[in-house]
């Protein structure tokens, strides 16, 4: 099963965190990445720009709404993705428990709704 893991961090804290210590940052996710895919396990995964370069788009009473940035104000902000293979939510934790972003922010293990799953319930 596929599972996204959700990285969640303060963006103001990441932007003003000394050179050496997001080097440390850095190395860990390399670290991190190398060894998912050496399991086998990643799919895919990318850092995200910060909010200021978002844009959300919603659609009310047939009128399209662009917005800077993104639509809620939280102290945390999604950061970056990974997509990994996980035999059941067990091991997708266990990955998630792994990642950097586990002991400064948050990582949300979701997983994903198989499109011909969905459509076989419907």
């Amino acid at each position: 099963m596929r599972y996204m893991l959700l990285i969640y961090n303060d963006e103001a804290a990441m932007a003003n965190a000394p050179r050496e210590s997001t080097e440390q940052t850095l190395a860990a996710y390399g670290a991190y990445t190398e060894a998912l895919k050496k399991s086998g396990a990643w799919l895919a995964g990318d850092r995200l720009r910060p909010t200021q370069a978002a844009t959300s788009v919603r659609i009310a009473n047939g009128k399209t709404n662009v917005l800077d940035g993104p639509y809620a104000d939280t102290k945390e902000q999604l950061a970056g993705f990974y997509m990994i293979e996980a035999t059941d939510i067990d091991t997708a934790i266990e990955w998630a428990a792994r990642c950097p972003a586990a002991s400064t922010g948050t990582v949300e293990v979701r997983p994903i709704w198989e499109m011909t799953e969905y459509l076989s319930e419907k």
